[in-house]
């Protein structure tokens, strides 16, 4: 298949907002369907293979037309969209927390949707400012862009992986 059946309609009406890394990572997932539907249209009559083939490439399509990348700044001053915060509770145990789009949103990593309560407290906060979360207080301390340390998800890898 060309890559034309990958070709985005734009953002319309659903989109949704992702970092780059994401979209970037949508486009490829996209290419690699469009190109497996092709091969196993062209070597299978294996039919139900074929239509998983084709169902996963119309999701991933459609999640490339609806997706609105959002440019985070090299040296970010304030918590906004894409952007890691790293936040020290009064007790000095810190934790960090990257603002996402909804798809991305893994909590227990610190991935939170930029429409997500933890999001509301934190967007617009500097460094030195203390946010609420959850009920508990927090100092930011540190503000840091993606960075290529990070993998796709935009968070740096983990140890135990």
């Amino acid at each position: 298949m060309p890559a034309a059946v990958c070709a985005s309609a734009g953002a319309g009406p659903l989109a949704r907002t992702v970092r780059p890394s994401t979209a970037a990572a949508v486009v490829a997932r996209c290419s690699q369907n469009a190109a497996g539907a092709g091969r196993a249209a062209a070597g299978t009559h294996d039919a139900a293979a074929l239509a998983g083939l084709e169902r996963d490439l119309r999701y991933w399509r459609a999640r490339k037309a609806s997706a609105r990348p959002v440019t985070v700044a090299t040296v970010p001053e304030a918590m906004r969209f894409g952007v890691t915060a790293t936040l020290r509770a009064a007790d000095g145990a810190t934790r960090t927390i990257t603002i996402v789009g909804e798809d991305e949103a893994d909590p227990a990593r610190g991935l939170v949707s930029w429409v997500s309560p933890a999001a509301e407290s934190l967007i617009g906060a500097g460094i030195g400012e203390d946010v609420a979360i959850g009920g508990q207080r927090y100092e930011l301390i540190e503000l840091a862009a993606p960075d290529a340390t990070r993998d796709a998800t935009g968070v740096a890898p983990r140890d135990d992986a």
